[in-house]
C-alpha cells in the first residue's frame, strides 16, 4: 500500500525512512513519528488503509496447512479463526472459506505479499491488522524460536548438495542469533541448551525462574550443529566433547553489547551448554531501585562515609550481590575518591572508577590483584568475592590500614558471614575490628502492575504466615491490602515482571563484637542483633508485600533462612 496516499502530512524523507525499515519495525517508527503509542498508530493506519483491526485473534487449526511456515515468519502474518476474534469489525465472516484466507499482520501488506500468499495456498488473502507484540509472541509460542531458519523445505528446494550445506550453515547461524536476541528481549539472564533422549530443550532464566521456550519440532536433527556453532563463537575446541570447557562470546544485539559467558558440560545425550548474558551497557540500579528499607539505607549511608572498614554483602549465587555493590560504589563515587574494583566478571561499567577483571588462568586471582591494588593508592576497594583465607586476610588488613573495602561472601544470612570468616582461620579480634556492616539479600519477583489483583487471603493462613516470618500479627498487618499474581500479555501470563531485593542489615555493636571474639555461634549473634532492632529478610519482604510490590508466596520462600537453614 502507498504510504503517500495514507499519510499526506508526511514528508518524502519520512515515508522513505519507514519504507526502508523491516516490516516488524515500521509500526514503531510510525508511532514515533506521530508521537502515539504503537497500538494507536496502527489503529489509525488500519482506518486510513480501510483494513479492520483485530484486538483479539486465535490461530486456525493446523495453520501451516493453509500457509507455509516461511511466509508466516517472513511476513509476520497469521491465519486466524475469525469466529473467536473481535467481531466488531468482521461481523458475519466465516472461518477459512474456500476462496479466501483471513490473515492478521502487523503492517499493511504490499502487492508482492498478496501474490506470494495466493501462489502458495491458492486463496485470496483477507488482511487484518493486529498488535505487533501479540503477533510475534503468537508466532514464537506456536512455531518456536527460529522455526523459519530451520524449516527444512527452505534448506532443500532446488539447491545443489554444496549449496544446501552452505544454506544449512547459514540457517544454524540465524537460529542461534535469534535465540540470543529473543533472550535479550525477554530480559533473560541465562540460556540453557539441554540435550535429552529425543529433543534438544532450550530454557531461559527470567527473573530467577527457568522457562522453557517453544522450539521447532525438528531441532534434534540440528543439535550437533547448534552446539558446534556456539563453541565456534566462543573459540572453543569443537572436537573436544568429553571434557567441560569455558569461554566467552562478544555479541552485538541492537545497540547493546553482550559479554556472554559460555560453559559446556558432557551429558549422556550430548553436550549441555549454558550461556550467562552480561549486558555491557546495562544501567546499574540506584539505591531506591534495590529495595532497601529507609533505616537500612540510612545505616548503609553512615558506614559508606567511613574512611575505613569492611562492608560485606552475602547471599547465594544469583541473589544480586554484585548489583548491590555497584549501586553502593555509584553512591560514593566522587572526584576526590580513588576507587578500584576487582571483579569476576565486570558486570557493570561505572564511569570514573578503575575496574579490572581477574584471570585465574594466568595467575591473576582476587588475592594477587588485591596486593597490586594496594600499591595503587586507593581510597575504596571493591573485591568481587572473598573465596579463600588469603583474600580475606588481605582485605581485612587493607581495612585496618585505612581503606574502605566492599566485598561479597556466600553465606545464607548476615550473622553467618562472621562465623564463615572465623572458619577461614581469620583471627576473631581482626574480624571484630574491621567488619562494620553485613548485608544479606535475596531477590523476589515483582508483581506485574497491569494484572495484579487483591489476594483475599484466609485470616488464619495469614496469621500463620506472619508467625513464620516473625512479623507481628497486628490488626494493621492482618488487614493489609495483599495482592496476588494473575498474568497478562504484558508479563507473558506469569504475573510477575522484574525483581526487587529483600535485605537484612547487621551493624557491628559492642555486644556483637564480644560474640565474635568469643567465637559464639551465628544463632547467638542473630538473637542479639534482632534484640537490637535488626530487620530480617522476611520482615523486609513483608514491607514489599504491604506496598504491593510482590506476593506473600514469594517472601515465604525465605521464611526458614533466618533459622540458619538452607532455603
Amino acid at each position: 500500500m502507498d504510504l503517500k496516499a495514507l499519510y499526506s502530512d508526511f514528508s518524502a524523507e519520512e515515508i522513505e525512512a519507514i519504507n526502508a525499515l523491516p516490516r516488524n519495525e515500521k509500526a514503531d517508527q510510525l508511532a514515533l513519528s506521530k508521537n502515539l503509542p504503537t497500538k494507536d498508530a496502527l489503529k489509525e493506519a488500519a482506518e486510513l488503509s480501510q483494513m479492520p483491526y483485530l484486538e483479539k485473534f486465535d490461530l486456525i487449526k493446523n495453520p501451516t496447512a493453509h500457509l507455509p511456515l516461511r511466509l508466516i515468519h517472513e511476513y509476520q502474518c497469521i491465519p486466524v479463526n475469525l469466529k473467536s476474534a473481535n467481531q466488531s469489525e468482521v461481523e458475519g465472516v466465516d472461518e477459512v472459506q474456500c476462496q479466501s484466507i483471513p490473515l492478521v499482520t502487523l503492517w499493511p501488506p504490499n502487492d508482492q505479499m498478496n501474490r506470494w500468499v495466493y501462489a502458495s495456498c491458492g486463496k485470496t488473502p483477507e488482511w487484518y491488522l493486529g498488535d505487533p507484540e501479540k503477533i510475534n509472541d503468537t508466532i514464537t509460542e506456536h512455531f518456536g524460536v527460529g522455526a523459519d531458519s530451520l524449516d527444512e523445505s527452505s534448506l532443500i528446494d532446488d539447491l545443489g548438495e554444496e549449496d544446501a550445506v552452505e544454506d544449512e550453515d547459514a540457517a544454524i547461524i540465524r537460529f542461534v542469533n535469534e535465540v540470543i536476541l529473543k533472550a535479550v528481549n525477554d530480559r533473560a539472564t541465562d540460556i540453557h541448551f539441554e540435550p535429552n533422549r529425543d529433543a534438544l530443550q532450550i530454557r531461559y532464566r527470567i527473573d530467577g525462574e527457568l522457562i522453557p521456550i517453544r522450539v521447532p519440532d525438528n531441532l534434534i536433527r540440528f543439535q550437533g550443529a547448534i552446539i558446534s556453532r556456539l563453541k565456534i563463537m566462543a573459540k572453543l575446541n569443537i572436537s573436544e566433547k568429553r571434557r567441560p570447557q569455558d569461554g566467552r562470546i562478544s555479541f552485538l544485539a541492537s545497540e547493546s553489547e553482550l559479554d556472554i559467558r559460555i560453559s559446556t558440560f558432557p551429558t549422556m545425550y550430548g553436550e549441555s551448554v549454558s550461556l550467562r548474558l552480561l549486558n555491557q551497557k546495562s544501567k546499574p540500579l540506584s539505591m531506591k531501585e534495590l529495595g532497601l528499607a529507609e533505616e537500612q539505607e540510612a545505616n548503609l549511608g553512615r558506614v559508606l562515609k567511613s574512611p575505613h572498614g569492611i562492608i560485606l554483602v552475602t547471599g547465594p549465587t544469583g541473589s544480586g550481590k554484585s548489583t548491590s555493590l555497584t549501586a553502593f560504589i555509584r553512591l560514593i563515587n566522587k572526584p576526590e575518591r580513588r576507587i578500584i574494583t576487582v571483579e569476576d566478571p565486570v558486570e557493570y561499567e561505572v564511569p570514573g572508577i578503575n575496574q579490572t577483571q581477574v584471570h585465574p588462568e594466568i595467575g591473576l586471582t582476587f588475592a594477587h590483584s588485591l596486593r597490586s591494588v594496594l600499591r595503587q593508592d586507593p581510597d575504596v576497594i571493591m573485591v568481587g568475592e572473598i573465596r579463600d583465607r588469603e583474600t580475606a586476610d588481605i582485605a581485612i588488613r587493607a581495612s585496618l590500614t585505612g581503606h574502605l573495602v566492599l566485598s561479597t561472601l556466600h553465606t545464607n544470612d548476615a550473622p553467618g558471614a562472621l562465623t564463615r570468616l572465623i572458619d577461614m582461620d581469620i583471627e576473631p579480634f581482626l574480624i571484630a575490628s574491621s567488619v562494620e556492616l553485613i548485608i544479606a539479600q535475596r531477590l523476589v519477583r515483582k508483581l506485574c502492575p497491569k494484572c495484579a489483583q487483591p489476594a483475599n487471603l484466609d485470616r488464619t493462613h495469614l496469621e500463620s504466615c506472619l508467625k513464620l516470618m516473625r512479623v507481628e500479627p497486628s490488626p494493621e498487618n492482618l488487614n493489609a491490602n495483599i495482592l496476588k499474581a494473575v498474568g497478562c500479555d504484558s508479563c507473558r501470563q506469569i504475573g510477575y515482571k522484574g525483581r526487587i531485593g529483600i535485605f537484612e542489615s547487621l551493624a557491628m555493636s559492642e555486644e556483637i563484637h564480644e560474640h565474635v571474639v568469643q567465637r559464639h555461634s551465628a544463632r547467638k549473634i542473630r538473637q542479639t542483633a534482632v534484640a537490637q532492632g535488626m530487620r530480617g529478610l522476611t520482615e523486609s519482604g513483608w514491607q514489599h508485600v504491604v506496598n504491593g510490590m510482590t506476593t506473600l508466596d514469594e517472601v515465604m520462600r525465605y521464611a526458614d533462612v533466618e533459622d540458619g537453614e538452607t532455603p
